[in-house]
């Protein structure tokens, strides 16, 4: 069986991820912030649906905890040939009220982690293995409120070519720009992560995804 790793992968549209790669044939290791209810229940979910799954804590602005992930992954679903990055973490702050702390914490889990996610994942990966990292609409158009976040996304967004570049043939890297509706994020991602030819994209999965409010580690 195919084992993919999603993170904040619990609710909305990692929920919706996790369900459909499931339904694609995945064994899937939802990781979320700390052991939450959201991530169990949808553990359970999957089981019932005579699928595999299961649940691994970390906080991503923790890099220690970073490191272990992929190998806590490996060890409750197995090798992995999928690393779908999806966690991410939206704290409002614009210029003239930027601080380092929330700065720093900003670029940890939306730019950092992925990138030390692929590495590790990578080491791992067999043939025909795929990165999908999620983005949402501040890659493409920044904005201004939140610009801590809209900068890691944005280097995120240019790190995709990068790190197709980087681990090619081995590992496929491509990114997905959310759309409003979750099941059309995860289509476009499940489609990247069987699309053996396609290295170095960014799809626009639907509609603009504008972050309405603060969120954190989702």
């Amino acid at each position: 069986m195919r084992a993919a790793l999603v993170t904040g992968g619990a609710c909305r549209i990692g929920r919706a991820l996790a369900l459909a790669l499931h339904q694609s044939g995945y064994a899937v290791a939802i990781h979320a912030q700390q052991a939450e209810s959201d991530a169990a229940a949808l553990r359970d979910e999957i089981a019932r649906a005579h699928g595999r799954a299961a649940v691994v804590p970390a906080d991503l602005s923790d890099h220690a905890a970073v490191t272990g992930l992929i190998a806590a992954a490996i060890r409750a679903v197995g090798p992995l040939c999928l690393l779908v990055n999806h966690a991410t973490s939206f704290e409002p702050d614009a210029f003239g009220t930027l601080e380092p702390e929330r700065f720093d914490r900003q670029f940890a889990v939306n730019l950092r982690a992925p990138l030390f996610l692929a590495q590790a994942f990578a080491l791992q990966a067999g043939a025909s293995a795929s990165i999908v990292n999620v983005l949402d609409q501040g890659a493409l158009e920044p904005t201004a409120p939140f610009a801590s976040h809209v900068l890691a996304q944005t280097a995120l967004h240019a790190a995709t070519r990068l790190l197709a570049q980087a681990l090619a043939p081995a590992v496929r890297v491509n990114a997905v720009v959310a759309a409003r509706r979750p099941e059309e994020t995860a289509a476009a991602v499940v489609y990247l992560g069987g699309a053996r030819s396609v290295t170095g994209v960014t799809l626009q999965a639907g509609g603009r995804q504008h972050p309405p409010g603060a969120r954190a580690h989702e």
